[in-house]
């Protein structure tokens, strides 16, 4: 194990990572000088450790620790692409990953950051070479892209060895070019975005009650209201 990681792990000891039933957010308790959560999903929370800069620690429940070889198996089949972290490595409830800084395109959304053209397409690209390798570039969303420099990192890669397209990315890509070019600079309130989001767990849920269709007209009227 790498010296640096050892230090990180003292700290990580002292944090817990709880998991839900109903596929909530994960829950952390605990405290360590110099830990800091960066990110928290449904299955892990990203840390950084200060004495430690560069890296990332992503932090599995007790639940999903079976998906540590799942999600390094992705890494490396990754592994040259600019577009991802890097995976350094693994401990037993945990990845090391490249700290990846940056704001992410909700926190853009929220803080009125300019998004220009080219992460878009960076993020086209990732998509592109993931297939390349055999896998599926989904769960691709406004929390799992990070912009650096006007170019785009894409985290988060536990989905790409499920099948079907959850067509995330294609209705940001969507809203990009319908309205984007009048919402640029601009902060939008984070109730339109729970709005969207919340329609689209519908979808999973309702028994397609709201298809992607009507959704995709529906978050456009929302953006026109909006946007008078």
């Amino acid at each position: 194990m790498n010296e640096d990681w050892k230090q990180a792990q003292e700290a990580l000891r002292q944090i817990t990572v709880t998991g839900s039933e109903n596929n909530e957010p994960v829950v952390i308790s605990g405290y360590a000088e110099g830990v800091r959560c960066v990110g928290i999903g449904t299955d892990a929370a990203v840390f950084t450790y200060d004495q430690t800069p560069g890296y990332a620690f992503k932090v599995f429940t007790e639940q999903s620790i079976a998906k540590i070889p799942v999600e390094l198996s992705v890494y490396e089949r990754l592994k040259g692409s600019t577009f991802f972290p890097i995976c350094y490595g693994h401990d037993a409830n945990y990845l090391v990953l490249s700290y990846e800084a940056g704001p992410t395109l909700q926190d853009c959304l929220l803080q009125g950051i300019e998004v220009p053209k080219q992460v878009i397409t960076d993020v086209e690209a990732a998509r592109k070479y993931v297939r390349g390798v055999g896998l599926n570039p989904r769960d691709i969303h406004l929390k799992n892209v990070i912009m650096q420099d006007g170019r785009a990192k894409v985290i988060d890669v536990s989905e790409y060895v499920h099948e079907g397209d959850d067509r995330r990315w294609d209705h940001l890509v969507w809203a990009y070019e319908q309205f984007y070019d009048r919402l640029s600079g601009k902060t939008i309130p984070s109730w339109v975005l729970d709005t969207i989001k919340n329609w689209y767990a519908r979808i999973g849920t309702m028994n397609n009650t709201l298809n992607v269709e009507e959704l995709a007209k529906k978050a456009g009227d929302l953006f026109s209201k909006y946007m008078k």
